[in-house]
């Protein structure tokens, strides 16, 4: 098994509120790349959002290649989302992307 490191951006289409994305963060604590070496040394959070509703989740996933790992991270990704309280409609995903391989 690798470690990938799993970026996801997407968009809130309402103001999504503190509590909200601490709700998210929360759900998704266990893939935080920062329990990496290289989440650490890049520097990784685990959601950025910007001023504008666009934000980044980067997860750490464990597969065997970097389709399943893109796979799970935005499965993981959609239900920590619906566990917040926070539809597909309210926040819809883009494209998952491998920002970094750990062997």
């Amino acid at each position: 098994m690798t470690t990938f490191v799993i970026s996801i951006p997407g968009t809130f289409l309402y103001e999504v509120s503190e509590a909200e994305r601490g709700a998210v963060v929360e759900h998704l604590r266990p893939a935080d790349p920062q329990h990496t070496a290289l989440g650490r040394s890049e520097d990784l959070d685990i959601l950025t959002v910007n001023d504008n509703g666009t934000f980044s989740i980067r997860l750490e996933v464990e597969a065997d290649d970097s389709h399943s790992a893109e796979q799970q991270a935005k499965q993981a990704v959609a239900a920590a989302l619906r566990q917040a309280g926070i539809s597909e409609d309210q926040a819809p995903l883009g494209p998952t992307a491998v920002t970094g391989i750990d062997n």
